[in-house]
């Protein structure tokens, strides 16, 4: 996980910022980046590991995993006096969208859909987070924020049909685009939830306890589904050493240092900028997905590529209105 006091330095002791996208500090961007290449890559795990474990029992043990990892950091949540039971229904809601019901949801997309194809209609976030943001917030998107959304969006397209267009018309929609689809949408609030904290102290909390809230509420969450997977004989897991590895990584990777990368990235830059770097998934998504199958990127990607991130660049010429 990269250190915090690394990026202080880069930011307080060379004040580097990027000319083009001045109140971003270099720290925000490595920090969204980072976040997005994890998720890329747990896209490609999870489709891994689709014959090997069921998507709830996948979802169950990944966060039980993490939840072990980060007790010796954030147990002092569970103290009779932390802030955290004065802020029950906060924490339950937070846990239910971030951690409980969006991995869920993104491993039985991939039951269905395919790894690309799941963080391509994930990448539709920047408009959900624009409208939760004008409909529940009340922050009205900028014209380049709109303007950017729609760059980015093209560029996702050209993922999506490979740079052929007329593809559009011959897609079909299956019952995982529905899921990933909700799980966007839920994930959009999330993030605004984390930008707007229920007091001003809430980002002063430890953030190992902060997360470690979050983990185990949604680890809750995800135990009650598994319940049911169980239940109607549904659910299934084939250990084996690379099976065992790839459990592991996404504990670790896509959990832990994904989340806490995305709240400090989101806290920086704000939710609706925030989610223009989510659009850099699917091509993440593509390009891990070239490497695995020996399939070098092509042009498409590369044109996709400088849209999604021309799509970036305009959204963040003017600062979020928060």
């Amino acid at each position: 996980m990269p250190s915090p006091s690394l990026f202080w330095i880069f930011d307080h002791h060379f004040p580097v910022y990027l000319s083009f996208m001045p109140q971003l500090a270099l720290s925000t961007v490595l920090y969204l980046l980072l976040a997005t290449i994890l998720w890329a890559a747990n896209a490609i795990a999870g489709q891994l590991l689709v014959a090997s474990i069921s998507p709830v029992t996948l979802s169950s043990v990944r966060w039980g995993l993490a939840a072990l990892i980060l007790l010796p950091l954030g147990w002092r949540v569970f103290l009779p006096d932390s802030p955290l039971w004065r802020y029950r229904p906060r924490f339950l809601l937070l846990g239910l969208l971030g951690v409980g019901s969006y991995n869920v949801l993104l491993y039985l997309a991939l039951q269905t859909s395919t790894a690309i194809n799941v963080t391509l209609i994930g990448a539709s976030m920047p408009i959900w987070m624009l409208l939760i943001g004008a409909i529940f917030y009340q922050v009205r998107p900028t014209f380049l924020q709109v303007i950017g959304a729609a760059v980015s969006l093209a560029g996702v397209i050209v993922v999506l049909t490979r740079g052929v267009l007329d593809s559009l018309l011959s897609m079909q929609v299956v019952m995982g685009d529905l899921f990933i689809m909700l799980a966007t949408i839920l994930w959009a609030f999330y993030s605004w939830m984390i930008s707007r904290p229920g007091e001003s102290t809430e980002r002063q909390w430890p953030w190992a306890q902060f997360l470690m809230a979050q983990v185990m509420i949604g680890l809750f969450w995800t135990m009650l589904a598994d319940g049911v997977e169980i239940a109607t004989g549904f659910a299934f897991i084939d250990l084996n050493f690379w099976t065992g590895a790839l459990i592991m990584f996404v504990a670790i990777g896509p959990s832990l240092i994904a989340y806490r990368c995305w709240g400090l990235g989101v806290n920086g830059a704000g939710p609706t900028v925030a989610a223009f770097f989510a659009n850099l998934i699917p091509l993440f998504t593509a390009l891990l997905s070239a490497a695995i199958l020996g399939d070098p990127p092509r042009l498409f990607h590369g044109l996709a590529f400088l849209m999604i991130v021309g799509g970036i660049l305009i959204s963040a010429l003017r600062r979020d209105p928060q």
